[in-house]
């Protein structure tokens, strides 16, 4: 079972039709690139999901800018793809693992154990000699029965009483100019939620684009948060709770496990004016 990340090398070496891979490539600017990308070319095999319409949920104007799905209608479009109880399932982009890290938290969110990243994404599949297909694949629908889950969230009542009681760090994961408010661009309002740390989630990675190591993650971690912390109390965000799952998956590699995701992010908190905001 793998249910961090798995290495192009493994995956090539291990998969079987038994196995469920998702193309999970999206982009922000052009929300239709994505699937055009993957019906010219995917791994063998993978399904598409689309992150506006499988891994986000109903926009509001005051729950960020990509809230989470709702469950059971998450449950079907997995089951849809061929997951079932114990499919072994591996998520793939070429951003980073942004998009794929979304659906990796959001299958463990529902209970489901056996789900990876494919490390290093696209380019490392076809750096290790892996082939790609246009050709759509055969759909085996499964039952997808939600289970206990594996991944939990806070909420933005959460967030705002933990201003007072400080019972957990949170972890903004955009860029530092925009944890700082410059260059914002996509949201109303540039900063942070007061008490924030910050770390840059393309900081988990190096410059092949593939994790570091977990040791090396574990140090960096540590450094961060301080040698004594773990996981349990730590949520993460970003700007609308996409790459704070690269985070989140960086510090389970790191064996730093429990940390909890803020779904709603930036783009929740500063869409309500009275909520402070801080860019020191």
């Amino acid at each position: 079972m793998h249910n961090t990340i798995i290495s192009a090398q493994r995956l090539l070496a291990e998969y079987t039709q038994a196995w469920v891979l998702l193309d999970c490539r999206f982009s922000l600017e052009d929300p239709s690139q994505g699937e055009q990308q993957y019906r010219a070319a995917h791994l063998p095999g993978a399904h598409y999901m689309h992150f506006d319409y499988h891994l986000s949920g109903v926009k509001t104007g005051s729950n960020g800018r990509h809230p989470l799905p709702d469950a059971q209608r998450l449950a079907v479009d997995f089951g849809a793809q061929g997951v079932g109880p114990k499919t072994q399932v591996v998520t793939y982009d070429d951003s980073g693992g942004m998009f794929a890290a979304r659906a990796w938290w959001l299958l463990r969110w529902l209970g489901h154990e056996h789900v990876a990243v494919l490390d290093g994404g696209l380019s490392a599949w076809l750096d290790a000699g892996g082939k790609t297909e246009s050709s759509p694949p055969a759909r085996h629908t499964q039952r997808f029965a939600l289970r206990p889950k594996l991944a939990s969230s806070v909420s933005v009542s959460d967030v705002e009483a933990n201003l007072e009681t400080a019972r957990f760090t949170v972890v903004d994961a955009r860029s530092p100019e925009r944890f700082r408010g410059q260059n914002e661009t996509l949201d109303p309002a540039g900063g942070h939620i007061p008490g924030a740390l910050n770390r840059f989630y393309r900081d988990n990675l190096g410059p092949d684009g593939c994790f570091k190591s977990p040791e090396r993650l574990r140090q960096e971690w540590q450094n961060l948060l301080g040698r004594e912390s773990s996981g349990l109390n730590i949520v993460h965000q970003c700007g609308s709770g996409v790459t704070a799952c690269v985070n989140l998956l960086a510090m389970e590699i790191a064996g730093l496990s429990g940390s909890r995701l803020y779904p709603g992010s930036w783009s929740e908190w500063c869409a309500n004016p009275a909520h402070p905001i801080s860019t020191e």
